[in-house]
């Protein structure tokens, strides 16, 4: 396990599914957490799983849209813990899901508030705070970061958008010591997988079929590669997009 002690860790989405499992991951590391969600009961359910396992965290409510939500949320890290040395964007929505032609133009505007303008809000802030003393930054993309997606033109984008960022955030400031990637899952077993194969078997197999691996990854696979990426076990990785997606892209 990396040993993360002394440091400092941001990770929002941590109400569950892959932020929950990174923010616990970063704990168990000995990293001081501030788990970030709009779920206030999920967040906080996560904090007092990290205390319960002997870890320091607290929980702020964030909608990643907002601007002065996230800002008091680097604040609340920096006021708490006196810096902010990582940060994992994890944030997002799938959005409902449409051909292109018949997506519904709010739909559309909501996912790419949160998926994309939400993280770029957050890296804006949690660069500021960590431009004296470096750092890194994973974001949260997608396997349809890398590729197209039938019935998810919106999320899709968003998701591209993501990686478009992340790469252009790396090249700014590699220079000051931040390096910034991001990973991008494939078929994980989260509460957004769930609302889209509960109930529908025959989906969940099509998507298994997909993976070379032959199985959905949990969470904790995912985040065990955001914890490695800002460790320094990865202190030549920036501008990278990360499959964790058991081979999906590779085909």
């Amino acid at each position: 396990m990396t040993d993360m002690r002394g440091r400092v860790a941001i990770v929002t989405g941590a109400a569950s599914g892959i932020g929950r499992a990174t923010a616990l991951a970063f704990a168990r590391s000995g990293a001081r957490v501030v788990a970030a969600d709009i779920d206030a009961a999920g967040g906080e359910e996560t904090v007092r799983i990290i205390g319960g396992e002997g870890g320091q965290g607290i929980f702020r409510p964030v909608d990643v849209t907002v601007a002065g939500d996230v800002s008091a949320v680097v604040q609340a890290a920096i006021d708490t813990f006196g810096a902010v040395d990582f940060a994992a964007n994890v944030a997002g929505i799938e959005g409902n899901g449409a051909y292109t032609a018949d997506a519904d133009e709010a739909d559309f505007d909501r996912v790419l508030g949160v998926n994309l303008k939400g993280t770029w809000l957050c890296m804006k802030y949690e660069i500021a705070a960590m431009l004296d003393r470096g750092g890194a930054i994973v974001n949260t993309s997608s396997v349809y970061g890398l590729v197209g997606s039938r019935g998810g033109g919106a999320y899709s984008a968003s998701k591209h958008g993501v990686n478009g960022l992340t790469q252009s955030a790396a090249l700014e400031y590699a220079p000051r010591g931040i390096r910034i990637n991001s990973v991008c899952p494939g078929a994980i077993r989260t509460p957004m997988m769930a609302r889209l194969v509960d109930g529908r078997p025959e989906y969940e197999e099509r998507m298994v079929r997909r993976e070379p691996i032959g199985r959905m990854a949990q969470p904790e696979e995912v985040a065990a590669v955001i914890t490695w990426l800002c460790s320094d076990a990865a202190s030549f990785m920036t501008g990278a997009e990360v499959p964790v997606d058991g081979g999906w892209t590779a085909q």
